[in-house]
């Protein structure tokens, strides 16, 4: 099994709608570890780490989000796999 890492910037509205929380509670099912975070700009950013497969699956999840978010857009960087991670965490 291949081991991915990606930095993802979603853009929309994503603050206000239990985004962080709800991408917390979808990457600890998935065994995805990282964080997520709110951006100034009102945009929520993260990093996840994990099996390719389950990656792929949080950002298919980022693009729709929790019920009341309306995300516009996602834009996924892929970055070197570093294992850093031991869960995945809300970051303030």
């Amino acid at each position: 099994m291949s081991r991915k890492r990606v930095r993802v910037l979603i853009e929309g509205r994503v603050q206000g709608v239990m985004f962080r929380d709800s991408a917390r509670a979808r990457a600890q099912s998935l065994g995805v570890t990282g964080w997520i975070r709110n951006r100034y700009d009102g945009s929520v950013e993260g990093v996840f780490e994990g099996e390719a497969e389950a990656v792929e699956a949080l950002v298919r999840w980022c693009e729709q989000g929790p019920r009341r978010a309306h995300v516009e857009r996602v834009t996924v960087t892929p970055e070197p796999f570093q294992g850093e991670f031991s869960d995945f965490r809300i970051r303030w």
